[in-house]
């Protein structure tokens, strides 16, 4: 939870207020998707003990919507040719009001929920006994479970515009939303808008950043508000004003998108989402805003001017961090162990406890690493292709840095090693998030290697994004962060390529096979298969289903291979062949990574039936044949469509350092760009560079194209 919302654990009564641009769409229709999301995460509320009220914008343009087809349905085509009056505003209010609470009716009813309408003027409000009998009639409502749902009666309200007065005590639905959370001693005011909050200048424009807490004294002349709504009598500067009212009395305030299905949710579970009204927010300086792009840009800058270096000084960086990494051993170890102890001390599992620790002798192979990678030849300006596209025009294709890279990375600290130094020797700015359990580790290991960046590049080539909270906004920077790699869970893969507009590098599942044919030597096969799931049974690359030739089954190989797993300590689960024949529990899917000492085996008619389960069932990761039939092997090496496909070796071979990469930033099952581990290489595109003397395209009159491929090195 972030600190500075630390306030929710207490919030039980909620006002929530939706707009007319949440609950219509652009073209004037009820958004019923952004309707029923909302009434769900109320109800999700109201069932956890919430007490939820519920302020909502939409009669007049419901009821627009219902006019104009009315008018549109009693107009002749002489009526039509006239100039069209626009409709009152209270006439549109009087007819949308009983269709937009049919429809909250409507929607709550299916999640058993009871709703209901209390419609307001603003000069209602200056009756001290109407307020207590309306705050009474909340309550005993509140007490049944049943969510009040307020609106201003426009289609009756005496006021005209401008609404926005000295004497007006509300003057649309953000200030009466406002007045209700005072009036009800509400705890929490969510205001929701089409946008993801309040920004420092238009939300359409890049370089806009979301204020995530909202300082008067700060902010109010910097922020420059736009149009008021598309639709409703408000938008931002009515919102604005609203919170800053209503958490000058006391009570937190947070705008945020209406257009998110979980928003309302996330901000109950103190997600640092929107942005946050709060009346001790000054005293909450400095107060420390996230700088998402501010990083990223810096990542960039920074990686131009490592890019503009000779080759021989981007390699002694690298060295300069090799030799860093083994000058602070000693303190990195006693950082890593507060690590572990703490992660011990929270009851986390064996597994990440075991890749956490930076085992005796770790550094040094980090070290090692960096240097090989320091070693290698040079990546950067390569000259690919290069061809006389015409006389005295010369064209090469060289390789170029991807620019900025955001890697949000597991538990294993020594990750960040091999991704640094990856970045550093490709030229590339980075962003890194590890995992809390590291914290420590990655602070230091961070600080080590920046430390050892020299000033003319900056320290800021690499930046550490210390809390979860920060992705959001990572992961909004298209036009400055160019590749974003997930390295852990399936659903963080997953939630990240749902979250941007980045191309994301990775895989979501490591379901990697060994296909045993009848051809195998028995004894080579039992070497690669245990190898393949228990030198590692966490990695991606562990083996998660092991298929045997039917064959195996009535020769006996099968019984030998399931007796070695089950001495190894794996349990094992089968398809639907294996469970009937040698009564092993039935798997409920063939589809599933177990990252534990478990896996599946299945028979199979021969090779093509292997390759088409594979297929069926795999992640295209990494898949091996064992096999002494040359020609069935190279069928599988050749049809398999996975990014590693491996004959007679385990599938633990499927690594960075293994393949003489140096180093590792993840491995993708991406077809698009790098495919496999992906080292330096893998974080490199390429760049055009034309060579002439003044030619001009003219309409190709005057240009003789010869397109003759020439030597690299001329």
């Amino acid at each position: 939870m972030d600190p500075s919302r630390v306030f929710v654990k207490d919030v039980k009564r909620v006002v929530v207020k939706v707009g007319t641009a949440v609950v219509t769409r652009a073209d004037g229709r009820l958004a019923l998707g952004r309707l029923g999301a909302l009434c769900e995460q109320l109800k999700d509320l109201n069932t956890r003990g919430f007490e939820v009220i519920l302020v909502t914008s939409g009669a007049v343009g419901v009821g627009r919507q219902r006019l104009r087809y009315r008018k549109l349905l009693n107009s002749s085509f002489a009526d039509l040719q006239k100039p069209q009056a626009e409709l009152d505003g209270k006439e549109c209010a009087a007819v949308g009001q009983s269709g937009l609470m049919s429809l909250y009716d409507a929607l709550f009813t299916q999640l058993d929920v009871t709703s209901a309408q209390l419609l307001v003027t603003d000069r209602d409000f200056g009756d001290l006994n109407f307020r207590m009998q309306l705050c009474e009639t909340v309550k005993s409502l509140l007490k049944f479970h049943v969510i009040p749902i307020f609106n201003e009666n426009d289609a009756i309200s005496t006021r005209k515009a401008p609404y926005e007065d000295s004497s007006g005590i509300f003057w649309d639905n953000d200030s009466l939303a406002a007045l209700l959370a005072l009036e009800l001693k509400a705890d929490l005011l969510v205001l929701l808008s089409d946008v993801d909050g309040l920004y420092d200048g238009p939300p359409s424009e890049p370089q806009s950043k979301l204020i995530h807490t909202y300082v008067k004294e700060k902010h109010q002349g910097e922020v420059t508000f736009g149009d008021k709504s598309r639709v409703g009598r408000g938008g931002m500067t009515a919102k604005v004003k609203a919170a800053v009212y209503a958490a000058s009395a006391g009570i937190p305030v947070i705008i945020t998108s209406g257009y998110a299905t979980d928003n309302i949710i996330k901000v109950v579970q103190g997600e640092r989402i929107g942005t946050l009204f709060h009346k001790d927010a000054h005293l909450w300086v400095p107060i420390k805003e996230v700088g998402s792009r501010d990083m990223a840009v810096a990542a960039r800058e920074c990686s131009r001017r490592l890019q503009a270096l000779p080759s021989e000084d981007r390699k002694k960086i690298l060295l300069q961090v090799a030799d860093a990494l083994e000058a602070n051993e000693s303190l990195i170890q006693v950082e890593n162990d507060a690590d572990v102890a703490a992660a011990k001390k929270d009851g986390y599992d064996k597994a990440l406890i075991a890749r956490l620790a930076l085992k005796p002798g770790k550094i040094s192979s980090l070290a090692k690493s960096v240097r090989v990678l320091a070693d290698m030849e040079e990546p950067i300006g390569q000259v690919l292709t290069r061809t006389e596209v015409a006389d005295g025009l010369i064209l090469e294709k060289t390789s170029s840095p991807l620019g900025v890279l955001l890697i949000v990375f597991e538990s294993r600290p020594d990750a960040l090693v091999q991704i640094a130094s990856l970045a550093i020797r490709s030229g590339n700015g980075l962003l890194l998030k590890g995992g809390k359990e590291a914290k420590r580790s990655n602070a230091i290991l961070h600080k080590v290697i920046t430390e050892a960046i020299p000033e003319s590049v900056g320290s800021r080539l690499i930046g550490l994004v210390t809390t979860r909270e920060e992705i959001p906004d990572l992961l909004k920077l298209d036009d400055v962060i160019d590749l974003v790699i997930p390295r852990g869970s399936n659903k963080l893969v997953s939630q990240i390529k749902e979250s941007t507009k980045i191309p994301v590098l990775g895989h979501a599942d490591g379901i990697c096979h060994v296909y045993v044919d009848k051809s195998a030597n028995l004894d080579m096969a039992k070497r690669v298969v245990l190898d393949a799931k228990i030198d590692y049974p966490a990695a991606c690359n562990a083996m998660e289903t092991l298929l045997v030739h039917k064959d195996l089954l009535t020769s006996g190989s099968l019984t030998e291979l399931v007796g070695e797993l089950r001495n190894a300590g794996i349990t094992l689960y089968g398809g639907p062949k294996v469970s009937t024949s040698l009564n092993i529990m039935e798997t409920r899917t063939f589809h599933h990574e177990y990252n534990t000492m478990a896996c599946t085996i299945e028979i199979v008619d021969d090779v093509y039936a292997a390759i088409d389960h594979i297929h069926t069932h795999g992640s295209a990761h990494t898949d091996c044949i064992v096999a002494e039939d040359r020609e069935i092997a190279e069928i599988f090496l050749h049809q398999v469509d996975s990014a590693a496909v491996f004959h007679n070796v385990s599938t633990r071979f499927c690594d960075g350092a293994r393949f003489g990469l140096g180093a590792e930033v993840g491995i993708s099952t991406s077809r698009i760009h790098a495919r496999g581990p992906v080292g330096v290489e893998g974080l490199l595109t390429t760049r055009w560079i034309l060579r002439g003397n003044g030619q001009v395209v003219d309409g190709d009159k005057g240009v003789v194209y010869t397109h003759k491929n020439l030597p690299l090195q001329a």
